[in-house]
């Protein structure tokens, strides 16, 4: 046989075992909400050859390939257990089997592992929880797309509703269009289909209430039979408690805003922050998905060799904020034409770093250029660090941290030598370390750090309301704290 024979028979096999996976991935999911990951990546709904890619992904944060024929054996032992609701990390099952000692078998290895979501130990499932959409533009409709994706056992986050201001004819249909086709995100996973006669859009059997308003105080939720409701706001035309405030309508319970917030109104950024939600706090931001970028991976390198200052430019990709072309704008330039101009322009990223890291006494200062391209931003974080140190311990620090610790869901990590913004469009990290970039001397580092902060900020979105729902299952094994 030759060598291309030999490869080629190599692929199919893996094709096989990967198209074996997909059945018990989706029964996972369905019949006891368990979520099947790879380093943070979920493979539910995903075809074979997405399922190859990620295993092959693997070897740019682990440093070696990860192949189905690894992998298969820990998820045929996930079908032998009693699980509940849980997210099970096939990667760092194998991983940490391959660094166990005993010599036990994969069951026995992955019972032991998994245990706290088997048994007695695991969790019950829940009503699902209505969410309503206040708005629907970019993040909205990202937002609702992952509502949707992940409503699979039906006991999670059910999307009730979108509250939107009536447009022109054909209103409904063309909100819906605009949800089935993105010309950044490509097309919805699924089916969409519009009942006009009762406002309604159904989304892979989610019936989707659209509902027509110009205020919030005058929404009453419980008409369509809404309750205990978690709100999401993605206007951003209210930012201080008393405005959002306005949303607490029977049938609405918390309102989470997807923009940074003023006053005492808490910013959270998941991963970091979001346990000092209190069970009692009814309205939450999410902060700026520029925020959610450089926390994380400020707070792991403040814990890890202590921060004294910083700076963080961003380099921004064009927003609607922005002008097609040059017209009037209340800011100074950002009435300039966006897909024509880099444009200089302000971030509240850095003041919103105290918010989120309140222990961090170092000062952040930022500035941001808005840049044309649609999608996809990257933030140079720079850094004085209370200790010297190498290019090569950070990089291998943060690559662990992407790995194994609690915050692996928000800092991904790519080695890759050719990556440029566009490899990053859909991403579901916060942010995503440039290895090939960093640069360190001393006690000065300089992080680049991309993020798709379109995608990106709408999972970490997700994340908190799931959260705060209570929703948010335990991953497996479980990460390094």
């Amino acid at each position: 046989m030759t060598v291309i024979e030999d490869s080629f028979t190599n692929w199919k096999n893996r094709e096989e075992i990967a198209e074996s996976m997909i059945p018990i991935i989706g029964k996972l999911q369905r019949e006891r909400d368990v979520t099947v990951l790879l380093h943070s990546r979920s493979l539910v709904n995903k075809s074979v050859v997405s399922i190859l890619k990620t295993h092959r992904f693997a070897r740019q944060i682990a440093g070696e390939e990860l192949s189905v024929t690894e992998t298969m054996p820990f998820l045929e032992a996930l079908t032998t257990l009693d699980l509940g609701p849980s997210q099970i990390d096939l990667g760092m099952l194998a991983a940490t089997y391959r660094a166990d000692s005993r010599g036990l078998s994969v069951a026995d290895f992955t019972a032991e592992a998994v245990a706290g979501a088997t048994g007695a130990n695991k969790i019950d499932r829940r009503e699902p929880r209505d969410v309503v959409l206040y708005g629907f533009g970019r993040i909205g409709r990202l937002v609702a797309r992952l509502l949707i994706e992940k409503a699979g056992s039906g006991n999670g986050l059910r999307l009730r509703a979108v509250v939107v201001r009536r447009g022109a004819g054909q209103d409904i249909v063309k909100r819906a269009s605009l949800l089935r086709r993105d010309s950044i995100h490509g097309q919805f996973q699924g089916t969409i289909t519009v009942d006009e006669a009762n406002d309604t859009i159904v989304a892979n059997g989610n019936e989707i209430k659209v509902i027509y308003s110009d205020d919030p105080a005058k929404v009453d939720y419980t008409e369509y039979g809404i309750k205990d409701a978690i709100l999401i706001d993605n206007t951003g035309r209210w930012r201080d408690r008393e405005g959002l405030s306005n949303h607490l309508r029977p049938g609405i319970a918390k309102v989470v805003l997807t923009a940074p917030a003023k006053g005492d109104v808490p910013n959270v950024v998941h991963g970091v922050n979001h346990d000092m939600i209190k069970p009692d706090e009814q309205i939450i931001s999410c902060a700026s998905c520029t925020t959610n970028a450089i926390v994380p991976p400020l707070k792991a390198m403040a814990d890890e060799y202590g921060v004294l200052r910083g700076h963080v430019e961003t380099v921004h990709s064009f927003t609607n904020d922005q002008n097609l072309l040059d017209n009037y704008h209340k800011s100074d330039r950002r009435g300039r034409s966006a897909p024509l101009n880099m444009v200089i322009t302000e971030t509240g990223a850095a003041s919103a770093v105290a918010k989120a890291l309140p222990d961090l006494q170092a000062r952040i200062t930022g500035s941001s250029i808005r840049v044309p391209v649609p999608d996809v931003s990257i933030a140079i974080l720079s850094l004085r660090l209370e200790r010297e140190t190498t290019r090569e311990e950070v990089l291998d620090y943060l690559r662990e941290v992407s790995l194994t610790s609690p915050m692996k869901r928000q800092i991904d990590f790519t080695t890759a030598p050719d990556a440029v913004s566009s490899d990053f469009i859909g991403s579901r990290h916060a942010s995503i370390v440039d290895a090939g970039a960093t640069k360190v001397e001393g006690d000065d580092a300089i992080l680049y750090l991309w993020y798709d902060n379109e995608f990106g900020y709408s999972c970490q979105v997700i994340r908190v309301v799931q959260h705060v729902s209570g929703v948010e299952y335990p991953t497996f094994p479980a990460p390094v704290a």
